[in-house]
């Protein structure tokens, strides 16, 4: 399985070696993350682009395909295949964010990995590289918003072997936004119709524009709920 995954994961590392995309200084929503929030955002077309259309505001969009958490390499990853170094200072009122499935992914070609998630999210959501990286961004004050795996649609995909690891840091994400009012879950779990390719790229893994478009909506939702009903969280 790593051997037939591995140019993929080499291209998705060469791809990932570019500066994010970055527009408005005066947003308030920040976005973090991997591929599936970086597709499509040269075209703009993106997760990014789909909230901004929604939401009628703009959004700084940070996210690198390729991106990880548990990544150590300094220089590439101060560019961005870090998540945790794709964060920059600012008047957020939104931090939007995903990641893991490359971790989980690249360090275990979806074998055995309850380890790796373990190091990512600890089972009661309160210990790992992500609740430490999220706290941190709660401590600017800003509402952060977890954006959790995004399903295959049920036909032949690489990563079809990763289900069970998906839903298991879906269920542990969870568990971290239940733990502070301005910590939220975004499941996507029934985003993509059993059998409908049409929210997948070729590959089957990263989103096609509809599916960037669907996230983007199903996060928009989220924030103009939350926004609508003003309840003070921090």
């Amino acid at each position: 399985m790593i051997r037939r995954l591995a140019p993929l994961a080499a291209l998705l590392f060469l791809m990932g070696c570019t500066e994010p995309v970055t527009r408005d200084s005066h947003a308030r929503i920040l976005l973090l993350g991997d591929s599936m929030m970086a597709m499509h955002s040269a075209k703009g077309m993106g997760v990014s682009h789909a909230i901004e259309q929604e939401l009628h505001e703009p959004v700084t969009d940070r996210s690198v395909v390729g991106a990880r958490y548990l990544y150590a390499l300094p220089i590439s990853g101060s560019m961005g295949l870090n998540i945790t170094k794709q964060y920059r200072p600012g008047k957020w009122d939104w931090i939007v964010l995903n990641g893991g499935g490359n971790d989980i992914w690249m360090g275990c070609g979806c074998g055995p990995c309850n380890g790796r998630i373990s190091r990512l999210i600890s089972r009661d959501g309160r210990r790992g590289r992500i609740p430490g990286f999220v706290s941190k961004l709660r401590q600017t004050g800003a509402q952060v918003v977890f954006v959790g795996y995004l399903r295959t649609p049920g036909v032949t995909s690489p990563i079809e072997g990763c289900a069970d690891d998906g839903d298991e840091m879906d269920r542990r994400l969870a568990r971290l936004a239940a733990l502070d009012r301005g910590v939220h879950f975004v499941s996507l779990a029934d985003l993509v119709p059993y059998g409908d390719r049409s929210y997948h790229g070729l590959d089957r893994i990263h989103p096609s524009a509809k599916g960037s478009r669907a996230i983007g909506e199903r996060i928009s939702d989220l924030i103009r709920e939350r926004s609508r009903r003003r309840q003070p969280v921090n």
